[in-house]
């Protein structure tokens, strides 16, 4: 399935790289992960395209194709984050769209739904948690440290390299039970597409860190119960990074959600995989 690739200016002046799959039909926003829209892979966003959506992955602020400034001491909160979802949302349709986010975009995805609540009509989070990164809550799982340790003692790779770049993704896919080869290839991918060589592409792949210094105040765990949409919970049973007693707190504390848990899954959506979570975003 083909797809289209633009940019969409956010009434704050904020440019987003965006690409759409399907066309004018029920809208599907897929907020990305720790890296770019990349972190949606291509089949899942052509299947919901089957399935009758208009589908628009996105990169956030300070990664891939969107405007990029200062990653060190981003000058936005989270809940910027998710004002741009919602303009995005809103100028695709008049409808409300069904918003959807992955790891720490499912948190800016919990926070446009309680923020804008009339920009979306359903909500799909994607290995992700309750609370904002840094301290977990007590009834939480945390990362698991021996992986933590891991990941963090993989040497950096030279950014202006893109073997370099491809082999560290490729590496830490492997330490986090995802597929390396799929990793690697999403490495290259966000690579090619960066603009600005070796500063973007740094940019880029290190998003999971300018979360790290966002401020995410004040905390939403306590307004879950406020959504008032369906929502569906998918988190991988083998997930290190949020694991999968964080998909289960939001599945009890939202009203009415699904869970999904894929047995054989750690952080990423493998191919294997698709179906059944496009079958399950596509439900009624």
């Amino acid at each position: 399935m083909r797809s289209t690739v633009h940019s969409f200016r956010t009434p704050d002046g904020v440019t987003l790289g965006v690409e759409h799959f399907g066309d004018a039909a029920a809208p599907l926003v897929l907020l990305a992960g720790g890296t770019t829209m990349h972190s949606w892979p291509d089949a899942l966003c052509e299947a919901l395209a089957r399935g009758g959506r208009h589908v628009v992955r996105y990169d956030l602020r300070d990664s891939g194709a969107s405007t990029t400034v200062d990653p060190e001491a981003p000058g936005y909160t989270l809940r910027d984050l998710a004002a741009d979802a919602a303009a995005l949302a809103r100028a695709l349709d008049d409808r409300p769209a069904h918003l959807a986010g992955i790891g720490v975009g499912g948190m800016v995805a919990q926070v446009a739904a309680l923020d804008h609540s009339d920009a979306f009509s359903a909500l799909t989070l994607v290995g992700t948690r309750p609370v904002a990164p840094g301290p977990v809550d007590d009834d939480l799982p945390d990362h698991d440290a021996a992986t933590m340790d891991r990941w963090f003692a993989l040497p950096m790779p030279d950014w202006s390299d893109r073997a370099s770049v491809a082999a560290f993704s490729a590496a830490g896919a492997e330490i986090l039970g995802d597929d390396p080869v799929a990793a690697r290839a999403t490495a290259e991918r966000i690579f090619d597409r960066t603009p600005g060589a070796e500063p973007a592409v740094q940019m880029a792949n290190q998003m999971g860190m300018v979360f790290a210094k966002l401020d995410c105040t004040p905390r939403w765990r306590e307004r879950l119960p406020e959504i008032a949409i369906p929502v569906l919970v998918v988190h991988g049973r083998r997930d290190p990074f949020f694991p999968v007693g964080n998909g289960e707190a939001l599945a009890r504390e939202i009203p009415g959600a699904r869970l999904l848990v894929l047995e054989q899954v750690a952080t990423a959506i493998p191919d294997a995989a698709v179906d059944e979570v496009a079958a399950a975003m596509l439900a009624p």
